[in-house]
């Protein structure tokens, strides 16, 4: 056989091994949300772990990661090495369930969404359920959003972006923003997000056998976990439920296998119903923030987000 064919087959296979390893470790983290897996040491665990492979796993080449203390909150920058305009920054929301997440966790998407748009990305650790229930969360967002405020940015200029949970976080924040009367984001960047807590959609059951990553245990366990008792319907749990007038313009990305399909498609039709701006993509054959993974869609789902932002500037 052709050398040249021995040596590709081999590189394929080690990039098939480490798929394989990411996918694997990746799903425990997800899946890892049976009320006997809320135990601390479990939680404790899980979170090592997702710190270990986000610093493991983030591309993290001509960029520089800048942690500091805000307030008592663990936070990080994100920059480009070389010289940039510092005008437009991301406010980045971690996904984990509410219960997971951390700023090593964050490094992957940081960086990826750095790379892709040349922008400073702002991480924040928000405290996490159930030590910390709603509103934790969303009480940590707002004072990460005030610190921006702080900074100079102004909210035109500013992208909120957001994962799964963080997903669910960056629109609960959006809406907070609305309702007292403040200015919002530029822009919404949403990669698979938790919308609805009640779990109407369809896809909890038709996509539950095909979804790698995400099981309806894992969400029901979540789930009691952040919102405890509190009314599921409640906007600031299901923001699928709240108003979107006037909202900025929003890029929704998901794949479908997906069990949280319905939650973005859901929202995508809110958000026409509100006449606000926004772009639905779904991506065949992929799973629950596929973003995360060094593949090609991953890396193709980043140039969407670029030029989608590019078009709300022109």
């Amino acid at each position: 056989m052709d050398k040249g064919k021995l040596v590709g087959r081999g590189k394929a296979a080690v990039a098939d091994k480490r798929m394989d390893l990411n996918m694997r470790a990746l799903k425990a983290l997800h899946s890892a949300g049976s009320p006997e897996s809320m135990t601390p040491e479990e939680l404790e665990r899980q979170r090592r772990n997702q710190e270990i492979l986000g610093r493991l796993a983030a591309p993290m080449s001509g960029m520089n990661w800048e942690e500091f203390e805000l307030g008592g909150m663990q936070c990080a920058w994100m920059r480009l090495k070389a010289p940039h305009g510092n005008r437009h920054a991301v406010l980045y929301c971690h996904g984990g369930g509410y219960t997971s997440g951390n700023l090593g966790y964050s490094r992957v998407l940081s960086s990826k969404l750095t790379a892709a748009l040349g922008y400073d990305v702002l991480s924040f650790e928000y405290r996490l359920a159930p030590e910390h229930p709603y509103p934790a969360a969303v009480e940590d967002a707002l004072h990460a959003w005030d610190y921006l405020m702080l900074q100079g940015y102004g909210a035109e200029n500013i992208v909120l972006a957001g994962d799964s949970a963080g997903g669910n976080l960056a629109l609960v924040l959006c809406q907070k923003l609305s309702s007292a009367g403040r200015r919002l984001p530029g822009a919404l960047i949403l990669m698979s997000p938790w919308t609805d807590m009640t779990m109407s959609g369809a896809s909890y059951l038709e996509r539950a056998d095909i979804d790698p990553m995400l099981t309806p245990e894992y969400i029901q366990a979540v789930r009691t976990a952040y919102a405890g008792t509190c009314r599921l319907q409640d906007p600031s749990l299901s923001p699928l439920f709240g108003n979107f007038a006037g909202f900025p313009p929003t890029l929704i990305q998901v794949g479908d296998h997906e069990i949280l399909f319905s939650d973005s498609q859901q929202l995508y039709q809110k958000l026409l119903e509100a006449r606000v701006p926004c772009r639905l993509e779904i991506s065949e054959g992929m799973w629950h923030v596929f973003q995360m993974f060094p593949i090609r869609k991953a890396g193709a789902a980043m140039e969407s987000i670029a030029h989608f932002l590019l078009e709300q500037t022109r």
